[in-house]
């Protein structure tokens, strides 16, 4: 029952995702962290099968920084969608990845920006994107609520109205969720809504 989704405000980009670790009936796992910090100015959000989507979205992020080693500049958020693109579009070909991708990120000439990308390699640039069971309801609040001239503070609340919806509509709904932020200051987390903790494990 993942939930992955993002919209793009004033001057920031921003990737919500849900943080369940889950196999089959059981969940092993509540705060399994969906959203990869690529470099300093990028986010991927990744919603599909565990191992899938914890390999692309490294493969994603070395290569990256490979790109940025070899040439001394770091891929626009454009040329990084259209590279992840281009992956997704090559493995579907020969053993693909069940990964759907939310790609954020900022740029000093163009400023920020949003990129949907699904696991049969459709690529679209969007003001605001949802993957997962959630989305029926995040896009639906979106649709009703988003401006794109809205504030960060503004932007959260919305999430907040999504979270809310997604809680109390959804059957088998995600406990936890985690928001992270993209802006001229670079990527970084910005905020968790819990409402379930993982227990300490036990010493032995």
């Amino acid at each position: 029952m993942e939930c992955v989704f993002g919209l793009v405000g004033k001057e920031f980009a921003l990737v919500v995702a849900d943080t369940s670790a889950v196999h089959s009936i059981l969940v092993h796992k509540s705060n399994e962290d969906k959203i990869m910090i690529l470099d300093s100015h990028k986010l991927m959000g990744a919603s599909g099968e565990a191992g899938d989507r914890a390999q692309f979205t490294e493969y994603v992020q070395k290569n990256v920084a490979l790109y940025q080693f070899r040439n001394g500049i770091p891929l626009t958020t454009k040329a990084t969608a259209n590279y992840t693109r281009g992956e997704l579009a090559t493995a579907l070909r020969k053993n693909p990845y069940q990964v759907n991708v939310i790609l954020a990120g900022y740029d000093q000439e163009t400023g920020p920006s949003l990129y949907y990308i699904d696991y049969i390699a459709t690529f679209h640039k969007v003001d605001k994107a949802a993957f997962g069971y959630g989305s029926y309801f995040a896009l639906s609040m979106m649709d009703r609520h988003y401006r794109p001239d809205m504030t960060v503070e503004e932007a959260v609340d919305l999430v907040d109205q999504c979270l809310a919806e997604i809680r109390s509509r959804l059957v088998v709904a995600p406990p936890n969720f985690v928001i992270k932020i993209v802006d001229k200051d670079g990527a970084r987390e910005y905020a968790w809504r819990q409402t379930v903790k993982d227990a300490p494990v036990p010493a032995v």
